[in-house]
């Protein structure tokens, strides 16, 4: 697929003490308030003019040039807005061509969503280690694929981006497509490109805890004309009446409702425009915890090496042992990656348990896939002893300092 077009150098974040400090709090940051008054303007029109669908309205609706804008900033060919990061996930694969019978790689360390997708679509996800860049790791990728493998979904955790030159590498040696999660790393960078554009497809998320946010939202990201229309197809049941791009010989077929309503581009819009702003606040504040780390005396950890440094706006620090890792936690208010919970495969409870909605419908049936946590050792000895570091760019610089050199006084 086309190379999606470089972006300048962005920008990260510190710990929860950073958030609930009083001082970060009436600090403020002037450039927030202003996004939040555009967000609000914007959602007054949409609710003035009062049409709350894509269709049925103008020729150009919001959601249409949020697409335009969104495939603008992140340097690809087509952008289609869904209603969650789930739902971009499981219309990349199906605009991808996966389903019964394929097997998809999945990070073990992830939301459940990267190997929920793969069911959806009727294929069995097969769990992969990472390894200490707390993303998928190459190596073990490369060892998983087998005669059933058909796609990956290469994950960028908490900002952090994967190894994508690796990983397209083993990609293409084994014919596999390359599904990219940026759904936790929306406009972030791995050597100059946005993530979500490098692999096949990419999925982003716009639900409350993402970089950008609708409450809940998504959007499939590709330049591939084919992988587009498959998408679109099955975001929207009444696809084949809508005037969309008819490509090829691609045949319509039965979607579901996975459709943003305006609201939700309204609120998207003003937050797309100024994205590489706040990238640039994050990759400061993370500047300040780096400088902070590397003068303290008393700081047992190491930092995380990123796999891309010049576009680095996320922070992880790692110990030389889970209990070192946990007391760093408890001290410090930030999180220990292994008690985040919701994110490890051994909380994943019904893939665990393999159940879907019916008992007919099982994916797994003919598969030799196992999930247990023996098989999956090395991810879990790395979440023990690896934490995050969280910051929110609206923290005021100064205020931030401060709460760096505490965090690793």
């Amino acid at each position: 697929m086309a190379r999606a077009a470089p972006v300048g150098r962005p920008a990260t974040a510190g710990s929860s003490e950073a958030i609930r400090s009083p001082r970060a709090r009436t600090g403020g940051a002037r450039s927030v308030r202003l996004l939040n008054v555009r967000v609000a303007a914007a959602i007054v029109r949409v609710t003035a003019r009062g049409q709350f669908s894509r269709y049925g309205g103008p020729a150009v609706s919001t959601t249409d040039r949020f697409e335009s804008e969104l495939a603008t900033m992140a340097g690809v060919d087509h952008a289609l807005a869904v209603n969650s990061g789930t739902s971009a996930l499981i219309c990349a694969l199906v605009g991808a061509g996966i389903g019964p019978g394929d097997e998809v790689l999945v990070p073990a360390y992830t939301w459940i969503s990267s190997a929920a997708a793969p069911i959806a679509v009727g294929a069995v996800p097969v769990l992969v280690d990472i390894d200490e860049s707390l993303t998928i790791d190459p190596v073990a990728l490369d060892a998983a694929c087998g005669e059933r493998t058909k796609a990956v979904i290469a994950v960028h955790m908490n900002n952090l981006v994967c190894d994508m030159d690796a990983i397209t590498a083993v990609a293409a040696e084994r014919d596999l497509r390359v599904v990219e999660d940026a759904c936790q790393a929306v406009g972030v960078t791995y050597r100059g490109r946005r993530v979500g554009t490098i692999g096949d497809v990419g999925a982003f998320s716009f639900n409350q805890h993402k970089n950008v946010t609708s409450g809940e939202g998504g959007a499939v990201l590709t330049d591939d004309p084919v992988i587009a229309a498959r998408a679109a197809m099955y975001h929207d049941v009444g696809s084949y009446i809508r005037p969309r791009e008819v490509v090829g010989e691609v045949p319509v077929f039965i979607g579901q409702n996975a459709r943003m309503p305006e609201l939700s581009s309204a609120m998207l819009r003003p937050q797309i425009a100024r994205i590489d702003e706040q990238l640039r606040r994050r990759a400061h504040r993370r500047r300040i915890l780096v400088e902070a780390m590397e003068s303290s005396t008393s700081f047992e950890g190491t930092l995380v090496e990123h796999r891309s440094p010049d576009d680095a706006v996320a922070l992880a620090v790692r110990f030389d042992d889970p209990a070192t890792a946990e007391r760093f936690a408890r001290k410090r208010g930030v999180t220990r990656l292994i008690d985040s919970g919701r994110h490890v495969f051994t909380n994943w409870q019904p893939i665990q348990e393999r159940r879907t909605h019916h008992p007919n419908v099982d994916p797994w049936a003919g598969h030799d896939v196992d999930y247990s946590a023996d098989r999956y050792r090395a991810t879990l000895e790395t979440l023990e002893r690896s934490c995050t570091i969280g910051v929110p760019p609206q923290v005021p610089a100064t205020a931030f300092r401060a709460l760096a050199l505490d965090l690793f006084r």
